[in-house]
């Protein structure tokens, strides 16, 4: 169910401008969102304010909160003055109750180290099976090329990030926009999880630079590669090798680098 009112993804504001009339920008909302299960609060997210059932099952699966083929009885979703309450109906069992006691989310939009109580919390996605595609350089510009024009909501705001979802031979599939980086591979996290595919064959194409989390998080699909616009941090290529997953990236000269595995 979802409740009425949710706010707009981007707000219109009056800008100065060289000519005599001005002119205006849509500016990219960045509103509270609370993420919890049967009636009890979990975390906050600082979001853009749309796909917000994708938003929350997609943060639960790649959180370990829930498995990828769990399905909720209900997402329910109500708009108040604070901000917006997402709040997932599921049976008890099907809750990984360890994750959720044990972690307790800063959900900013650039969140570093948010709610993890050891740093050997940085390695539990462990090493991944994942299928050990041949991804063509041109696979990978094709997805480049094309992404642009895929970010509605960019197009409007030029503040928000974009997580796709590529086929193998750079098809653009699926794709979800958020204000931060990670909430929109959790966007789409969701998304492949509600449609079945997760364990589909492809790669994960992001319009930021390669942090970490964001190898953490695509850890939960069967991504055979993480692209992203610029270049991973040395510790994202270190989890990136922890769990068997390709890092690519635009290098000097807009060329195609591949990094790790």
């Amino acid at each position: 169910m979802t409740g009425l009112n949710l706010p707009q993804a981007s707000l219109d504001v009056a800008i100065a401008s060289t000519d005599a009339e001005g002119s205006h920008w849509a500016i990219a909302t960045e509103h509270p969102v609370e993420i919890g299960f049967n009636g009890r609060a979990w975390t906050v997210m600082m979001a853009s304010p749309g796909d917000l059932e994708d938003l929350a099952f997609g943060l639960a699966v790649s959180e370990g909160v829930l498995n990828a083929d769990a399905r909720p009885d209900a997402i329910e979703i109500m708009t108040y003055a604070e901000g917006t309450t997402v709040d997932i109906r599921i049976a008890a069992k099907a809750i990984n109750g360890d994750r959720l006691t044990r972690r307790t989310l800063d959900g900013h939009t650039g969140c570093g180290l948010c709610g993890i109580e050891s740093l050997a919390e940085l390695h539990a996605p462990g090493p991944g099976q994942r299928r050990a595609l041949n991804i063509s350089d041109a696979a990978i510009e094709r997805a480049f090329n094309n992404i642009s024009d895929r970010q509605t909501l960019n197009q409007q705001t030029h503040s928000v990030h974009a997580a796709a979802w590529c086929s193998p031979v750079g098809v653009i599939e699926f794709v979800r926009e958020d204000v931060g980086r990670h909430n929109a591979l959790d966007k789409l996290i969701g998304l492949l999880a509600a449609a079945g595919r997760i364990e589909a064959p492809g790669f994960v194409l992001m319009s930021s630079r390669c942090s970490y989390e964001l190898v953490y998080k695509t850890a939960a699909t069967g991504a055979s590669a993480l692209v992203t616009l610029s270049a991973p941090t040395s510790l994202a290529l270190q989890l990136a090798d922890a769990i068997n997953l390709q890092i690519l990236t635009r290098g000097p000269g807009g060329r195609v680098v591949r990094l790790g595995v």
